[in-house]
Order: C-alpha cells, then sequence, then structure tokens
C-alpha cells in the first residue's frame, strides 16, 4: 500500500512540473506570433479615387453641342422625331455607378453622323493599389491599343503616308485635310502654291497622338475607311482619364456623297470640344 501511494505522489510531482512547462512554452509562442506592438504588420489601405459615382450619359451633352456634331439633327422636321434624336440611347449597363454609355446617330442629305460617349469609373479591389493608379493602368492599356505614331517634330519625318491617318485614306489628294483647308468640300487637288512644308506640318497637328491639356491624361485618334469610289467613313476616338474616371468618346461621320471624305481637322475640333466640356463637369 505504502509503494502505491508513493508511486502516486511521483505521477502527481511529474504532471504538475509538465503542466508547467508546457503553459509556459504556450505562452511565449503567443507573444511572439501575435507581436502586437510591431508596426510593421499593419498595412495602410491605398486612397479610393475622387468620384463614387457617374453622370447621366444621355444628358451629358446638350442640344447646342449635338447641333454642332449632328448637323442633321436641326434637320429634322418633326418634333416628335428630333427630340428622340436629342435624346440618344443608352448603352445596356448592370451598374451605373460604375459604367454608362449612350450613342446617337442622325442621317441627313449630307451625312450620316454617330456620337458615342461612355463614362467608366475604375475602382481597385487591391488593398495596395489605388483607384487612380488602377485607373492609369487601364488607360495605358487603351492607349497602347491604339497605337499611336510616335511624335515628329520635322515636315520631312511628316510627309510619311504612313504617319496620318489623313493620308492613309487614299492615295489620292481628296483625303488629305490640306484639300479641306483650301475650302473644296469635294476633295480636288491641293493648291501647288501653298506648299510641300505646309501641307506635311497640318497633317502631323492632326495625327493620332497624346493629349496633354485634357483631364489627367489622354489622346486622340483618327481613322478613315472605305475607298476612294466610295464615301469615307472618318472615325476621331478621344480617351481622357480624370482621377478614378475613364471617359471615350468616339465621333464619325460618312458622307453621302461617294468619292469624298470628311474633314478631319473639323472632326478633331468637335471631338476635343466636347471632351474638354465632358472634363470641365467631371472637376464641378
Amino acid at each position: 500500500m505504502q509503494r502505491k501511494a508513493y508511486v502516486s505522489g511521483t505521477a502527481a510531482l511529474l504532471a504538475a512540473l509538465l503542466a508547467g512547462c508546457s503553459g509556459s512554452t504556450g505562452g511565449d509562442t503567443t507573444t511572439d506570433n501575435s507581436n502586437p506592438g510591431n508596426p510593421g504588420t499593419a498595412t495602410a489601405a491605398a486612397e479610393p479615387g475622387k468620384y463614387r459615382t457617374l453622370p447621366e450619359a444621355c444628358r451629358s451633352v446638350g442640344h447646342s453641342t449635338l447641333d454642332r456634331l449632328l448637323p442633321g439633327a436641326r434637320q429634322i422636321t418633326d418634333p416628335e422625331q428630333r427630340d428622340k434624336a436629342y435624346e440618344g440611347e443608352a448603352t445596356l449597363t448592370y451598374d451605373t455607378d460604375r459604367k454608362v454609355g449612350c450613342r446617337w446617330k442622325v442621317e441627313s442629305a449630307e451625312a450620316t453622323d454617330h456620337l458615342f460617349v461612355d463614362f467608366e469609373r475604375v475602382v481597385s479591389y487591391d488593398n495596395s493599389v489605388s483607384d487612380d493608379d488602377q485607373a492609369e493602368q487601364l488607360f495605358a492599356a487603351k492607349e497602347k491599343a491604339a497605337d499611336l505614331p510616335e511624335p515628329s517634330a520635322s515636315a520631312s519625318a511628316t510627309s510619311s503616308a504612313s504617319a496620318s491617318p489623313s493620308d492613309s485614306a487614299s492615295a489620292s489628294a481628296s483625303a488629305s485635310p490640306s484639300d479641306s483647308a483650301s475650302g473644296s468640300a469635294s476633295g480636288s487637288a491641293s493648291d501647288p502654291a501653298s506648299g510641300d512644308a505646309s501641307s506635311g506640318s497640318a497633317q502631323a497637328d492632326l495625327q493620332p497622338r497624346v493629349l496633354t491639356d485634357l483631364g489627367d491624361e489622354g489622346f486622340i485618334d483618327d481613322q478613315l475607311g472605305g475607298s476612294a469610289s466610295t464615301a469615307e467613313q472618318r472615325t476621331v476616338t478621344v480617351v481622357f482619364r480624370t482621377s478614378n474616371v475613364l471617359v471615350t468618346i468616339e465621333y464619325a461621320e460618312q458622307p453621302a456623297a461617294a468619292g469624298t471624305a470628311p474633314d478631319s481637322k473639323e472632326m478633331q475640333d468637335r471631338a476635343r470640344n466636347l471632351a474638354a466640356r465632358l472634363a470641365d463637369s467631371l472637376s464641378d
């Protein structure tokens, strides 16, 4: 009986010692892993973007601006049809706080004009990347996809047919912006007295390029499709970013008469003026 009691007491002593060691080790482990006072374990979330909502796309362009971009709208005699032309058609979207757009199309005796305006609010789901940085990455991808030509400061470099969208439209002089500057709507040959240097300079000013005076960053593209035997459709695209919002404008015109091309400078000016208005409205 005495031996039995001795063994039980020894076992109890060993159990107590083991429990103490185990509790000490567990406490040390918890303290080391949690590091409550270590500032390196806390990561600050990236800044959210400036914009939380988007404008109503079909109301973002006023009637006076639409009259300049879509001249045929003023020629519509039926008041109901004219109002419908001004209203535009909203693009399908599932979240109006993230992406909205609107399309307009007006036909006239002179030409058919199309306008598309798209707003996209960019939200980053990565805490280490801000909304603005995410929007900047998306803008860079759009600019890369546009494949803008390298800017050139010399008139000789701008004489290349592949450098200017107005030149690539047709081998004939009917598609060049310098013809429009001479006042010919049908695309007659340019006046030799105007000089090749001035023509090359004008073409350089109208080529697809980065826009440094629009939003945080922007660019303009200008493409002409079709052939000399048909009416050539010109499409001018302006894309710009303001904080975490990307805005895309596509403005296209196709003349009714075959063998003619829309004026590049005129269309670019209209598209850029609209872009400037939208950028200002976002800043308000």
